[in-house]
């Protein structure tokens, strides 16, 4: 984890900064179909690419299609591991050209583990002084995920770090499997907004413009979660909600999360919330990506909207009462 939690000024500081989806998805999902869909559409914006292949041959750039977007491919390494140092060098070559575009895509290769690649917007200040990661975008194969999953574990991540999932190639499975898929990966993680796809045709604003993560979005797609207890623990991954309704304590928070994260990091996979803060009126916007935090300050509570803090974890080995009662001990004296 980072020394501390970060707050910025205010809201207004984050719209300034460059918007970058991250867009993965194993093997064959349909990552640069949906990649093609968001840039021949009528959207009116311009999008740099970085679009990544394992192995020394490129394919993946022949198959983006010739639009007026700025292509950068990495291609010496799996973007989650060897190459980070050029996703960042990358990333503040197109700062230079800042007028250009207005947002940044990048493709990771199927094979790649989501975490490294989030982790590049907490922990180099040049990235996070200049972009905000919007959401990480997982596509899925309805036909073959189930397989996928049994067999995969960077297939599990991708799905547990995913804010968007796109359940691509619904046409090939019939509505009761789609139940069952569904099901499936709501037991790796229930906070992600589900969207299904075919051919990766999806309206744009199930994608970009997610304005990082909103707990408070996640909600309105999928109101009751949070009161969910019954997650099962069949799954190697799960994920967990807690509220709680008194303010909290931001030292204490601050102290307990930190703690926490690194005595368990490597085992929780995300952690994300909205908190409401002892002494503030703005809501508090939380997230870590195994050991490493950050957080902002969102701006106001919505008028009529009661401050409730909202905590949730994606991972494994999750013990639910040890976190519930850590969470519950951060409460403002």
């Amino acid at each position: 984890m980072s020394d501390t939690v970060q707050a910025s000024p205010d809201a207004a500081a984050q719209n300034a900064l460059v918007p970058v989806t991250v867009l993965t998805g194993f093997l064959g999902a349909g990552k640069t179909t949906l990649l093609n869909h968001i840039l021949t559409a009528q959207h009116g914006r311009k999008y740099a690419v970085v679009v990544n292949e394992f192995g020394e041959l490129g394919v993946d750039n022949d198959l983006v299609v010739d639009a007026d977007e700025e292509v950068f491919e990495m291609n010496n390494g799996c973007i989650c591991c060897t190459v980070r140092g050029d996703l960042i060098r990358i990333l503040g070559n197109l700062m230079k050209r800042r007028a250009k575009f207005d947002g940044i895509i990048v493709e990771t290769t199927g094979l790649a583990d989501p975490a490294p690649v989030a982790q590049t917007f907490f922990v180099d200040e040049d990235v996070r002084g200049k972009t905000r990661l919007d959401a990480v975008v997982t596509v899925v194969d309805a036909y073959n995920v189930i397989q996928t999953l049994e067999e995969s574990p960077e297939a599990v991540n991708q799905i547990a770090f995913a804010d968007v999932i796109i359940l691509n190639k619904t046409d090939l499975v019939d509505e009761v499997a789609l139940a069952t898929i569904e099901s499936r990966i709501r037991s790796i993680n229930a906070v992600a907004r589900l969207h299904r796809a075919q051919r990766g045709d999806v309206p744009l604003s199930d994608v970009l413009d997610q304005g990082g993560f909103d707990l408070q979005r996640a909600l309105e797609h999928a109101p009751h979660f949070l009161e969910d207890t019954s997650h099962s623990h069949e799954a190697d991954v799960t994920s967990m909600s807690f509220e709680v309704e008194e303010p909290l304590d931001a030292a204490h928070f601050q102290a307990w999360i930190g703690a926490l994260l690194q005595e368990k990091g490597a085992d929780i996979l995300r952690a994300k919330g909205i908190l409401n803060y002892a002494g503030e009126d703005r809501r508090f916007a939380f997230q870590a990506v195994h050991m490493m935090a950050d957080g902002d300050f969102i701006g106001p509570w919505k008028a009529g909207e009661k401050p409730v803090s909202r905590l949730v974890f994606i991972g494994r080995n999750l013990n639910r009462p040890q976190l519930r009662r850590g969470f519950e001990s951060c409460r403002a004296k």
